[in-house]
């Protein structure tokens, strides 16, 4: 069964766990991989990169290609048929069927200490569920990168705005790519580096 049809009928099993009904683009993928290229380019690196609600894999393809088997490489996708698939396809990915928002117990059992990147296409309902902004700033280095994709129709919305501002709380820099036209919908990514420790 091809990626589309099962990420719809996940999608109609779970909405709210599962984002949207369509892959993403290549345009898209792209923006998100951007922030991380001088990581992704540099061939002496060895970078462990973490990818959370990574679906059907669109950039765990793309990320596996430009890592070409360099550092360690973890994708987080809560929804068991998906991640199944996902582990067959990339034998050499760590594919965790978990929930993002346990990430920290998740690193510690594969013995992964900080990371140089975590990539993001979660859906609102796992901010809701868990504070994500604050598992992603906890695990990054000092030099890491942080990456969520939002959806340009929603960015007016009390859900994204409560995203970004839980993002710009727990990280010094942060950045909104330019519009990603080339995806259904319409996306920006929101680029954070520069994470901050957590407030007691």
């Amino acid at each position: 069964m091809s990626d589309r049809r099962v990420l719809f009928r996940e999608f109609l099993r779970a909405p709210t766990r599962v984002a949207t009904v369509t892959a993403s683009s290549d345009a898209l993928v792209a923006a998100m991989l951007a922030p991380l290229d001088p990581l992704l380019d540099d061939p002496a690196a060895a970078p462990t990169v973490v990818e959370l609600g990574a679906g059907t894999g669109r950039v765990t393809d793309a990320l596996a290609a430009r890592l070409a088997g360099r550092g360690r490489h973890v994708a987080v996708e809560l929804n068991p048929e998906l991640a199944r698939r996902l582990a067959a396809r990339h034998p050499g990915v760590t594919v965790v069927p978990g929930d993002a928002g346990d990430l920290p117990a998740l690193l510690r059992g594969l013995d992964v200490g900080t990371v140089d990147a975590v990539s993001s296409l979660l859906p609102w309902v796992a901010w809701a569920s868990a504070p994500i902004a604050d598992v992603a700033a906890a695990a990054l280095a000092p030099t890491g990168t942080f990456t969520q994709v939002t959806l340009l129709p929603t960015t007016w919305m009390p859900p994204a705005r409560r995203q970004e501002s839980a993002v710009r709380a727990r990280f010094g820099e942060v950045a909104l790519s330019p519009v990603v036209w080339a995806n259904l919908p319409p996306a920006r990514v929101l680029v954070a580096r520069r994470p901050a420790p957590a407030t007691p």
